[in-house]
């Protein structure tokens, strides 16, 4: 059975709807978040079902589409995510239950100089968001120390909302248990490891101004009074997954030692008991089961999608713009940046955008670990900058400013931009593409990959089978 025939626009029609639909229902209601994403992938997958491919392609029947979907949905790799979405919302139950999130807080807050306040809460949330994985839990657990921080300096309680908001955009890039991150890296088939050491290298300049910036910023000297305390036991969970993730060990491993790690210590502290641990792991699962479900959705739709040549179509279009692995590598972040702005939610747009980043990173023979890279970069920095995502009007909130009133000031962010866009076009961090770390022995589904050898050979005049 042939899946995809030649490039057809109605072929994206259900992501057009489900970005119209999700932009209509924000514009009408005042609230960006009115369309559950999971209602708008439902409503789209339907449409989908309704669409006829291209004249050339073998026409499917409903079971046959219903079939299809379900194999785009239950494709190992997204399988794969799944679970790892699923094991570290588990992870992030538990440690946030035996005070692992307090205690890292506290730590910061306890050895922060008087004359470093406004670097030293960028530097704490951002341990704080590495250590979480956890960009809005990050804003929900250091926003009120940051205006507590305003009130006393008499600093802008917007600029204190933008250094928060781009300290949990670090953890969202590059914590090992980010959703953001475990999506860019299993979509590409990519160690968490190669993805961590690409992203860190090109982002320490970034990290290094912000802090310099923010360090000359003028404001009244203050010392935090308050207790904080903090246990080096209770964040023993966190250190074990960075270390671990660091050295190579396999993603869902360490998520089940960080786990049971957190339950032993939780126990012991008589934060919870044996059984009632099993409750907190449960609500950490919870909390990331709507984002999993959604994930098989996505994978369901891009299937069809396939299909219905929209797939096709696009790799076609971008194919006639772009002429080399610079502008390859840009159409890839211009891609999830754009559904970024449309869903107001990175996890989703890297996992909807991951399928064509890896056929566009095989047609341009990109490394894995580079387009794993661009995924995550270009999905995270533009978050911070989204008036109506969750991050600035969770932030603006807290803070009582408008989420506009905080995007000039979130710096951390745009120095992530112009560190992305000197990642593309310098090629620095660069990778050897081999058939290790390109595309070559990536299994993924190849069929529009052979499509294109197959009419590059048929204008060459070349006869295939």
């Amino acid at each position: 059975m042939k899946e995809t025939g030649k490039g057809s626009l109605k072929g994206l029609l259900p992501l057009i709807v489900f970005l119209i639909l999700y932009a209509a229902t924000g514009i009408i209601s005042g609230k960006f978040d009115s369309m559950p994403l999971l209602v708008g992938m439902i409503i789209a997958s339907i449409v989908s079902f309704a669409i006829n491919p291209p004249s050339g392609t073998k026409k499917l029947n409903f079971e046959d589409k219903v079939m299809l979907f379900c194999k785009g949905g239950g494709e190992p790799t997204l399988m794969m995510m799944v679970v790892i979405f699923i094991l570290a919302g588990a992870f992030q139950g538990v440690a946030s239950k035996m005070h692992a999130v307090s205690s890292v807080t506290n730590l910061g807050l306890s050895i922060l100089p008087a004359n470093m306040i406004l670097p030293g809460i960028f530097v704490i949330g951002c341990i704080l968001s590495f250590a979480m994985g956890t960009s809005m839990g990050t804003i929900a657990a250091l926003m009120p120390v940051a205006v507590d921080v305003a009130t006393k300096t008499g600093v802008n309680p917007a600029l204190m909302a933008g250094i928060v908001v781009g300290s949990a955009m670090f953890g969202d890039n590059l914590s090992f248990i980010s959703a953001t991150a475990i999506a860019s890296a299993q979509t590409q088939g990519v160690a968490q490891r190669e993805k961590f050491k690409l992203n860190i290298i090109t982002y320490i300049p970034a990290i290094v101004i912000n802090v310099i910036l923010l360090a000359l910023y003028p404001i009244k000297t203050v010392v935090l009074t308050g207790s904080y305390n903090w246990n080096f036991v209770d964040i023993i969970p966190y250190i074990l997954v960075i270390i671990l993730s660091l050295v190579g060990l396999n993603v869902m491993p360490v998520m089940l030692i960080g786990v049971v790690s957190g339950v032993v210590i939780g126990v012991i502290h008589g934060d919870f008991g044996w059984i009632g641990s099993m409750t907190y792991i449960q609500q950490g699962m919870a909390g990331m089961e709507d984002m999993a479900i959604i994930a098989v959705f996505v994978g369901g739709l891009v299937e069809v999608m396939k299909y219905l040549g929209g797939i096709q179509w696009l790799m076609d279009t971008l194919g006639k713009q772009t002429k080399s692995k610079h502008g390859a590598e840009f159409s890839i972040g211009a891609l999830v940046t754009l559904l970024c702005v449309a869903t107001t939610n990175n996890t989703i747009a890297i996992i909807t955008v991951g399928p064509l980043a890896t056929e566009i990173g095989r047609k341009f023979k990109l490394s894995r670990a580079r387009v794993s890279t661009l995924l995550s970069m270009f999905a995270t920095h533009v978050q911070g900058l989204i008036p109506y995502a969750g991050q600035l009007l969770v932030a603006g909130g807290m803070a009582k400013v408008s989420p506009i009133a905080v995007i000039p000031w979130v710096w951390y962010c745009y120095l992530m931009i112009i560190m992305s866009l000197l990642f593309i076009f310098l090629d620095f961090p660069r990778v050897k593409v081999t058939p290790e770390s390109g595309y070559d022995h990536f299994e993924i589904d190849d069929s529009v990959a052979k499509e294109e050898e197959k009419d590059e050979a048929n204008e060459a005049g070349i006869a295939t089978d």
